[in-house]
């Protein structure tokens, strides 16, 4: 289960990375609320799934979740650059989360 409240959280990241955006300085209410909400979900769940993943491998998937998943929102939403390089940088870190999911070993406290 900590796995998946990790997936989740890391989405929630992408979703108040991005809302950020369109908060505009936090001057527009309603995409401030969604964005706080999110910052508050992101954690929480970042907070729950540390109870059984340990510290180092729960943050850096959080945040490997986050720049991926923030990273293709802006190509997709902010026309930023699809450079091949860049596409590459991305998919080593994909392969860095999946490579700590799979050597995560428990944490024994």
């Amino acid at each position: 289960m900590a796995w998946i409240y990790l997936l989740v959280a890391g989405i929630f990241e992408c979703v108040w990375a991005v809302g950020l955006k369109y908060t505009e300085g936090f001057s527009k209410p309603m995409p401030s609320v969604i964005t706080v909400a999110a910052m508050v979900a992101s954690v929480w769940l970042l907070a729950l799934a540390m109870k059984e993943i340990p510290i180092g491998t729960a943050y850096a998937v959080w945040t490997g979740i986050g720049a991926v998943t923030v990273a293709l929102a802006g190509m997709v939403l902010f026309d930023e650059s699809r450079d091949v390089v860049r596409l590459l940088c991305l998919m080593l870190i994909i392969i860095g989360i999946v490579g700590l999911k799979l050597f995560s070993i428990p944490s024994a406290g």
